[in-house]
């Protein structure tokens, strides 16, 4: 069972942990509430554009002796920027932790945006990888196809205007307001002791900013219609996404959501798996998706197939929804999907960083920690009725919105048709 201990210090950040003795590492992650949500348009990236210059130095460390301390560890240091949140996160010896502590507690308060147009070159760099990586963009027109203008309907990695114009001024002041003391969680997971990693961070923060509490984050008030985004690219296969707005993080039906992933594309035993891959070999990848946000989410599918695939295996995808939407579980179906997320879950408990993420994940967004017993009784409390509403509520082929990167917009036009009449008339207009 896992037994985790929740303190606050003085200056507001939130700390968790757990203990588990029977390794020798720990994983330290800092979570902060800044993702690319929380960014205007004309700071689009700044969040991911911090993560990265964090490690370019600090008020008491190089660049290069960041580097050199965690490789001298033995450890792990990485980060990671979500459209809600930004991690910087390691693994290390556990007789290394108050160093780790101290090293990147100085990277998380004071970073010192040096080699600032050289990381704007390495971020450039990324933005031209991922948009020569057809079946990762096609995720981030996804998005845009779902949530619009608004700031979710942005790529986390933000955009070339901005990241090569951006000036260190307000790079800074994002930070400080963002990088207060309420608006960050730490958390650990491994062989430590709980009062020890309080009495380290306390040593490393006492120059901290003082805190003015969690940042509200204003809410999605309206989701926006339906909507279609195409890019045209000379791709050997379109990559096409197709689906809708989700459930939040925080929704009870949350468990039905995730079997409903796993029924339709989320293994190999899956509908979408079976159905386009191993019967009929029309696709090497296809899966589905979700996210989950403070209020909303995402729920789709995604399909790489050739040109003379397209028309049907986005057919096929229709009369999968259309199939489980009407409650047409086949026997032992959901029963399969229950085992698969209850062992992967197992599995997952056995990871220190996996535990960290957990922790940290769920204080930083304010949802309801539960036990790994309670999760287990809610994954088994879900009735098959359960799944099929669900399905039938979030990806009614109205609400359905489409997404694709490949060789002939009309021919793409035409395929959404098996799905909706109304995506053709989208994409069309």
């Amino acid at each position: 069972m896992q037994k985790y201990v929740l303190s606050e210090l003085d200056s507001g950040e939130r700390v968790i942990s757990e203990r588990v003795p029977s390794v020798r590492s720990v994983a330290l992650g800092f979570w902060i509430g800044a993702g690319s949500r929380d960014e205007t348009d004309a700071k689009a990236g700044v969040s991911h554009f911090i993560e990265h210059l964090l490690f370019k130095g600090s008020s008491r460390f190089r660049a290069q002796e960041i580097a050199e301390i965690f490789d001298g560890l033995g450890g792990e240091l990485n980060a990671a920027t979500s459209r809600e949140h930004t991690l910087v996160y390691a693994r290390i010896p556990d007789r290394h932790l108050a160093t780790a502590v101290d090293v990147m507690s100085d990277m998380i308060f004071a970073p010192t945006f040096e080699d600032l147009d050289s990381e704007r070159e390495v971020v450039l760099e990324e933005i031209a990888m991922y948009e020569d990586t057809p079946q990762e963009l096609v995720h981030d027109l996804f998005s845009e196809a779902v949530f619009g203008s608004h700031a979710l309907g942005r790529p986390v990695i933000g955009t070339r205007e901005v990241i090569s114009s951006v000036a260190k001024r307000s790079i800074g002041a994002y930070h400080r307001s963002m990088y207060t003391p309420g608006n960050i969680v730490i958390a650990a997971a491994g062989n430590l002791q709980h009062d020890r990693l309080v009495r380290l961070l306390e040593q490393a923060q006492r120059s901290a900013q003082q805190s003015k509490g969690p940042r509200v984050r204003p809410p999605l008030v309206k989701i926006p219609p339906a909507g279609v985004r195409f890019q045209r690219k000379n791709t050997e296969q379109y990559h096409v996404c197709i689906g809708a707005p989700g459930i939040s993080r925080s929704d009870r039906r949350r468990f039905a959501a995730s079997l409903l992933d796993g029924i339709l594309g989320g293994s190999a035993s899956s509908r979408l798996f079976q159905e386009i891959r191993e019967k009929r070999g029309m696709a090497y990848a296809v899966y589905t998706f979700g996210t989950q946000y403070s209020d909303t989410g995402l729920i789709g599918v995604y399909v790489g197939t050739r040109e003379e695939n397209l028309a049907p295996c986005l057919e096929i995808v229709a009369e999968q929804l259309a199939d489980v939407s009407a409650g047409n579980l086949r026997p032992s179906e959901l029963e399969r999907a229950k085992e698969n997320l209850k062992g992967r879950l197992t599995l997952s408990m056995e990871s220190t960083s996996n535990r960290m993420s957990r922790l940290g994940k769920s204080l930083i967004t304010d949802t309801e920690l539960l036990s790994f017993d309670r999760i287990i009784a809610e994954i088994d409390a879900v009735e098959p009725d359960g799944v099929a509403e669900l399905a039938a509520l979030l990806l009614a082929p109205e609400r359905l919105s489409a997404s694709g990167i490949g060789p002939s917009e009309a021919r793409f036009k035409r395929a959404l048709g098996h799905l909706h009449p109304g995506l053709r008339a989208l994409a069309a207009a």
